[in-house]
């Protein structure tokens, strides 16, 4: 009998992986912050699927909000105006906060086409042709967003799209061994002087915007020490450049407050975001400009279009997101249970000598795994496989990029459901700590 697993290896196209060596788990069912494989396992959903789910799975006002907006109108061009592509559009707005007062949002389908639709509108606005991001960034697989991707990932892109060009942000614990930092500001200074050189080595007057992870994602969940930010857009200003914050993964709460750019005292020009919009439940993304970009475009036509920009069902849920952020109390959550999680982290870092660096703000937080802590070298790709799979298997269902493992559960987590989590997630460091003493 052919299976649904069988059947998917067949004819799905997977991603990030070398087909033949897959073996998908057959999902059956979801709930909350837990789901089900077909014979019955329960897994705790320790990264939010791709850390997109903050609101869980099965959420009603979600579901209702797709089925109410099917029924009424379930598509129309982008070029009409509708209630739910109106109110979304507002929503979005008005919780980026007084920064983009008298703004605008551009709807997309995901992150990556916001990020690439960013790059547009800031070559619009500037006249500049010339970008900046972090080597140890993501910012999605389109070509555009690729380019601005620092880590490997972009290496099947290349050559690419001309313009793009990386600096290196903020990550002290990989910081060169000759570095040595006093403290924090030490640090913000540091890596400020590395960018204003890569600036200077670029011509700031050909650089149209630098893209920043406002907390770094998949490459660390690195937040930024204290007053980079602030000093990153002081940059900007200095040169006539834009700053655009990728919230893709950061915002709707993760780290704490409604976007992340928000706790670091700056203005972005612009802010990029998807995931938590919706909650994986439909696709949407967009790009929220600053009153001066979005009246640049009142009289400057804008190059951009989709066929699903502001697609009702996204906009209906995306509204529907927002409400639920706000009756969950998920601002309040994300503080007492973050507390919980960054404490357990940090407990386990102690206990465990295969944890490198524990990083974590809200509830978005990576353990570093490495075979010595001395050297900080980095526990290989074969091995990381078999950690996410010994965590699977015992119910930890997770992700991995290089050395790094997210921790980054639905945003509506209990104290209690971390802490069981966590009991699993300590013991197969056990098993770890064991691997690497030899």
């Amino acid at each position: 009998m052919t299976t649904i697993k069988d059947t998917s290896k067949k004819y799905n196209l997977h991603s990030w992986s070398a087909q033949k060596a897959l073996n998908p788990i057959v999902v059956s069912k979801a709930e909350g912050i837990y789901f089900w494989d077909e014979d019955g396992n329960k897994y705790y959903d320790m990264s939010a699927q791709l850390v997109n789910s903050n609101l869980g799975h099965g959420n009603k006002a979600l579901i209702g909000a797709i089925k109410d907006q099917a029924e009424k109108l379930p598509f129309i061009g982008p070029a009409y105006a509708i209630d739910v592509r109106s109110e979304a559009a507002r929503k979005i707005v008005e919780f980026a906060g007084p920064a983009f007062e008298g703004g605008k949002v551009f709807f997309t389908n995901a992150g990556a086409e916001a990020n690439e639709n960013a790059l547009k509108m800031c070559k619009a606005f500037t006249g500049r042709w010339k970008f900046l991001s972090m080597y140890n960034s993501y910012h999605g697989s389109t070509f555009g967003a690729s380019e601005l991707t620092g880590e490997p990932r972009r290496f099947p892109a290349e050559p690419g799209v001309p313009g793009f060009y990386h600096f290196e942000g903020p990550y002290p614990y990989r910081a060169p061994k000759q570095v040595v930092f006093k403290d924090e500001a030490d640090v913000t200074e540091y890596y400020l002087a590395r960018l204003e050189e890569r600036i200077t080595q670029e011509g700031p007057k050909l650089i149209a915007g630098i893209f920043v992870e406002t907390v770094v994602g998949s490459n660390g969940v690195l937040a930024p020490p204290a007053g980079y930010l602030k000093g990153v857009k002081a940059l900007c200003e200095k040169y006539g450049i834009l700053l655009a914050c990728d919230e893709v993964m950061a915002g709707f709460y993760r780290t704490g407050t409604k976007f992340a750019f928000q706790q670091f005292d700056v203005k972005p020009d612009i802010v990029t975001f998807a995931k938590g919009s919706t909650c994986g439940y439909v696709p949407l993304g967009g790009v929220i400009v600053k009153k001066e970009i979005a009246e640049f475009f009142e009289e400057n036509k804008m190059w951009n279009g989709l066929t699903y920009s502001a697609h009702p069902m996204g906009c209906a849920v995306a509204c529907a997101a927002i409400d639920e952020y706000e009756r969950l109390g998920i601002a309040d959550n994300v503080a007492k249970v973050g507390k919980v999680l960054g404490e357990l982290l940090d407990e386990l870092t102690v206990k465990h000598v295969s944890i490198g660096q524990a990083r974590h703000i809200g509830l978005f937080a990576q353990v570093e795994l490495v075979k010595d802590r001395a050297t900080k070298e980095p526990l290989d790709a074969a091995a990381m496989a078999k950690i996410i799979g010994m965590l699977k298997q015992e119910g930890f269902a997770t992700y991995n990029n290089e050395n790094g493992v997210m921790v980054s559960p639905p945003l509506i987590i209990t104290e209690e459901e971390l802490r069981a989590a966590l009991v699993i997630f300590d013991r197969i460091l056990d098993s770890v700590d064991t691997m690497i003493r030899g």
